[in-house]
């Protein structure tokens, strides 16, 4: 039996709730249907052919009982629901700080990218007890990133970003799976998430590190091969909007409408520029929309983040967008 537990082991902060959860629905269920299948059998002898037994039937009610069985129901599902909807929001509400991963999902196989600038295939370093974000995206088709032991599966969706928080509670190597039929070979899309002691993960980190550029220094040369600062730093005020301080400030579009300048937002910007225009300004900057990777709007998006916020900060304020 040890070769096959009955549940994977508990390895995030949220895997015992999410355990217990799933224990009292299995034995709801294992208790309703008990009582179905003593009623089968029970009815089934006392009714069965050749046995004398009154088949009058007569018509009886109990307005008490009807009420008792009908409001313990009600009691049993809502109380279980809202259970499950406040696990869910405690999972998916943002902490006041993360270390954010990049994560794309493609055909078949997952990369994650640190802002350090170490890629990763098929295998991601994380410490342990520190908050992570993962924000995902997919290159392709609808993928499902799922960590068993840690009681976690969030869809990676093309087209924009979707954000997955978590926290890692023991040391050791844990399975990644994509859990969306996502082609021929999508048995094949597994990986591997190693949660390291956060001195072990430090010179794990600063190791490659070491030979790795940052992504958003790499976004910074984007910013410049693709003339981003001809119209967003020489030419702010006149033509386009200032980037500093952008990510996580509240922007008013054209139509009245206000955003908030997260990393969706800013992805969409590039690629479809004349979706949301900020008021003020011409609807004037063209589509990069084909033109760009989603590994290069990263990029992008890392260094826009950063830009005028101030020196130490490892990150922007967090936006969830599940």
């Amino acid at each position: 039996m040890d070769d096959l537990p009955f549940l994977p082991p508990q390895a995030s902060t949220v895997a015992g709730q999410v355990d217990l959860l799933f224990l009292v629905l299995v034995l709801l269920a294992t208790f309703f249907t008990s009582i179905v299948l003593i009623l089968i059998v029970f009815f089934g002898i006392r009714y069965r052919g050749g046995k004398v037994a009154d088949r009058s039937n007569p018509p009886t009610t109990s307005l008490k009982v009807e009420l008792g069985w009908v409001f313990g129901l009600l009691v049993l599902v809502m109380g279980t629901y809202f259970w499950a909807a406040i696990q869910y929001f405690n999972m998916f509400r943002p902490p006041e700080r993360t270390q954010d991963i990049y994560v794309l999902g493609l055909q078949w196989m997952w990369k994650f990218q640190h802002p350090e600038g170490i890629q990763e295939i098929n295998t991601l370093h994380i410490p342990v007890g520190r908050d992570i974000r993962l924000i995902m995206i997919s290159e392709d088709v609808i993928h499902s990133f799922y960590v068993p032991e840690f009681r976690l599966k969030y869809d990676v969706i093309p087209g924009r970003y979707t954000n997955l928080f978590f926290q890692a509670t023991k040391p050791g190597t844990y399975n990644i799976f994509c859990a969306e039929f996502c082609g021929t070979e999508h048995s094949k899309m597994i990986g591997q998430v190693i949660v390291m002691d956060p001195s072990d993960y430090e010179n794990w980190l600063s190791s490659g590190g070491a030979v790795a550029q940052p992504i958003a220094s790499s976004g910074e040369q984007l910013f410049q091969e693709f003339g981003c600062d001809g119209c967003h730093v020489t030419g702010v005020g006149t033509i386009a909007p200032s980037l500093d301080g952008l990510f996580g400030k509240q922007e008013t579009l054209q139509d009245g409408q206000t955003v908030i300048a997260d990393e969706s937002y800013i992805r969409e910007s590039i690629l479809l520029p004349q979706e949301k225009i900020v008021a003020g300004y011409q609807p004037v900057m063209p589509t990069y929309e084909g033109q760009i990777s989603e590994e290069q709007l990263v990029q992008l998006v890392e260094y826009i983040k950063g830009l005028g916020a101030s020196s130490g900060s490892d990150q922007g304020p967090n936006q969830c967008n599940p």
